[in-house]
């Protein structure tokens, strides 16, 4: 059965950057190891001034993978390891950030400015054995990702197994996520190996037991369900989920199995312990106000914008 629709809200990036924010949600935080999704765009032609404030100026990260994938338009990756990337579309960027790593997000590509943006970032978290890896990060480009065509569907598999295709895409837990684009009428049925699974709908709406649900949503399912999914129009969506991890601990931009870390973290960031990108260190985001609950009133603080 439908166990959860999650109504996307709008969050603040930078002053240009607003974005549908997705997971985590105050009823599920997580969808198998997927801790957080923000869904940018699309954003039309965009002046140099304007790509500028969408700048995200250095920031933290613990205990997590993030995801960047692009439908549209590009952006410059910088990170602590001296890393510099330009992300384009259909390509999976997968920063591990394990024991701790910085980095930017840029829009300063002549490209990034005249096709429009239009992105989806994920939060993958890690499992505690992993928590405190060295921190990497790889590029994947389309032509490495295994595609599927069929009548009416398109998918691209971004990360884990699902539908009998494994992706080359190394992860950390066992998950799938997927971009999958429908024609209007299509039928479509959820990966059933997984003990977890969400559907977005980035764009388009889908029909499910005789009930329309349209973009912006995330449907939830639980266990054993096999729901018979029609798209209603040209539609894309973007499915993940997987095995869960346990408790995670979320603020700000940490993932942690442990309160403490995260505190320590704070702690890090705070007092420039960790280490700015080689080629982006003039600025960064200052530690926010911290507007989490006194410890042990609930499990899981709030993310910060």
């Amino acid at each position: 059965m439908l166990d959860l629709v999650i109504e996307s809200r709008m969050a603040t990036l930078s002053p240009e950057m607003k974005v549908k924010r997705i997971l985590p949600f105050r009823l599920r935080r997580m969808v198998g190891p997927f801790i957080f999704m923000d869904h940018a765009g699309p954003i039309g032609n965009m002046t140099v001034q304007q790509a500028t404030e969408m700048d995200v100026l250095p920031h933290p990260h613990i205990g997590l993978s993030t995801v960047s994938y692009l439908f549209g338009g590009e952006m410059t990756h910088r990170d602590s390891l001296g890393v510099e990337q330009i992300i384009r579309p259909g390509e999976v960027n997968w920063m591990t950030a394990g024991q701790g790593i910085s980095h930017s997000e840029r829009f300063e590509e002549p490209s990034a400015l005249a096709g429009g943006l239009e992105m989806i970032q994920t939060w993958v978290a890690l499992p505690e054995k992993d928590e405190e890896v060295a921190p990497s990060f790889v590029n994947y480009t389309p032509d490495r990702l295994p595609v599927f065509t069929d009548k009416g569907v398109w998918m691209r598999l971004i990360a884990g197994e699902a539908y009998g295709l494994e992706s080359k895409v190394k992860t950390n837990s066992p998950l799938f996520y997927l971009h999958v684009v429908l024609q209007k009428d299509t039928p479509f049925a959820l990966p059933q190996e997984h003990s977890e699974r969400g559907i977005y709908i980035v764009r388009g709406s889908i029909e499910i037991s005789g009930t329309i649900y349209t973009e912006g949503k995330m449907l939830v399912f639980t266990k054993g369900v096999d729901p018979l999914i029609i798209a209603k129009q040209d539609t894309t969506l973007m499915l993940l989920g997987g095995e869960p991890l346990g408790e995670r601990f979320i603020w700000w931009n940490f993932v942690s199995s442990r309160r403490e870390r995260i505190e320590q973290a704070k702690e890090d960031w705070k007092q420039g312990r960790f280490i700015l990108p080689p080629t982006d260190d003039k600025e960064f985001i200052p530690l926010p106000e911290d507007k989490s609950r006194p410890a042990g009133s609930a499990p899981n603080p709030e993310p910060l914008s």
